[in-house]
């Protein structure tokens, strides 16, 4: 199919009709099903789902045309008028791709561009715009969420679940398939990173066999696990605190500083005080809260080890470091540390 007989095919509809089609409009592509069309947005700050976003677009124009024509513009080095002249008419009238990155740092000479180029897309050319969230360019956004041009969300993958359904999914599009404890290990080893998360699935993929397993995670990956602030509240809360010294230190000699830790832990005892405060007025009660359901459940699993007053005394201690941490101590990392090991004994008080 050309991308001229898909223009045709996603026309934005008349004005008469617009307010009706917004009302009904379904939920955008996703990297894995979008299809070209005049005006494509890919919204949003994770690279990796953005990039898989664009280069199924390019496979699926060379699939229709070998010979597709791509260009690609940065917004930092966008000049006035660059925009008409890679969408004019080609002498050949070949398929032609735009990618415009860097819309979220767009001067006003690329969003008029832009702007004027929606109210009159060209018929055989598919222009793809990145953007990577923030406020500028706001008005182009919202006249392309009124024009309805199709946006790929490529929302930021932080929670740990969102972590292990993305490692999921990377092995089940490979045809492979990891047991509970193997996807969280490889979550815990390889860390926050995407990119790092979906090389590590097709590492797995291509020197392995069958289910893979907690082991053959810790074979690869063992040495990798990511010592950040969040991971160290986790084992304090837990109670283990040989586990979130050792990692607390790991993080200090790799250059985490003491501040974040600190608040990390300082969340986590949050969200506990919160669920803690409600639970016992069901389920409804915690659900107000406004918190993730990952987020409650694991606080009250936690909960079963604490006391109100063993989570009153992992809190002062929390304060007192931060306060340290900020400058009313001698030594950040030794206040940290001494938090740390004050809240997981708080937890043994349970």
């Amino acid at each position: 199919m050309s991308v001229g007989t898909v223009w045709q095919a996603v026309r934005v509809p008349p004005a008469s009709r617009r307010s009706s089609a917004r009302s009904a409009a379904p939920a955008g592509p996703t990297w894995q099903d979008v299809e070209p069309g005049p005006i494509v947005l890919v919204s949003g700050p994770e690279d990796l789902l953005a990039d898989r976003a664009v280069d199924r677009l390019v496979e699926l124009g060379r699939a229709s045309d070998p010979g597709l024509e791509v260009t690609r513009l940065d917004a930092a080095d966008y000049t006035t008028g660059t925009l008409t002249v890679v969408t004019s008419p080609s002498l050949f009238a070949e398929d032609r791709l735009v990618v415009v990155a860097g819309l979220e740092r767009a001067s006003d000479d690329l969003i008029a561009d832009v702007t004027a180029y929606l109210a009159a897309p060209a018929a055989d050319v598919v222009v793809v715009l990145r953007h990577a969230g923030g406020q500028r360019g706001k008005k182009l956004l919202d006249a392309l969420k009124a024009q309805r041009v199709p946006t790929v969300a490529c929302d930021a993958v932080k929670t740990d679940g969102d972590k292990t359904a993305f490692v999921s999914a990377e092995l089940r599009r490979a045809g492979r398939r990891a047991d509970g404890q193997a996807v969280r290990a490889l979550v815990d080893a390889v860390g926050s990173d995407l990119r790092e998360l979906a090389a590590a699935c097709s590492q797995l993929v291509a020197d392995t066999t069958g289910l893979i397993g907690a082991e053959v995670v810790e074979r690869y990956y063992g040495g990798r696990i990511e010592a950040t602030g969040f991971r160290v509240a986790d084992a304090a809360v837990a109670g283990d605190a040989g586990q979130a010294v050792a990692l607390l230190r790991h993080a200090l000699a790799t250059g985490v500083d003491p501040v974040p830790i600190v608040a990390a832990l300082a969340a986590k005892l949050r969200v506990l005080a919160k669920v803690a405060a409600v639970r016992g007025r069901g389920a409804g009660a915690v659900r107000e809260l406004g918190l993730a359901p990952w987020q409650t459940d694991r606080a009250l699993n936690d909960l079963r080890r604490w006391t109100p007053e063993g989570l009153a005394a992992a809190i002062s201690s929390v304060a007192q470091a931060d306060a340290e941490v900020k400058g009313e101590g001698r030594d950040p990392r030794f206040a940290v540390e001494r938090a740390v090991l004050r809240v997981a004994a708080s937890s043994g008080t349970a």
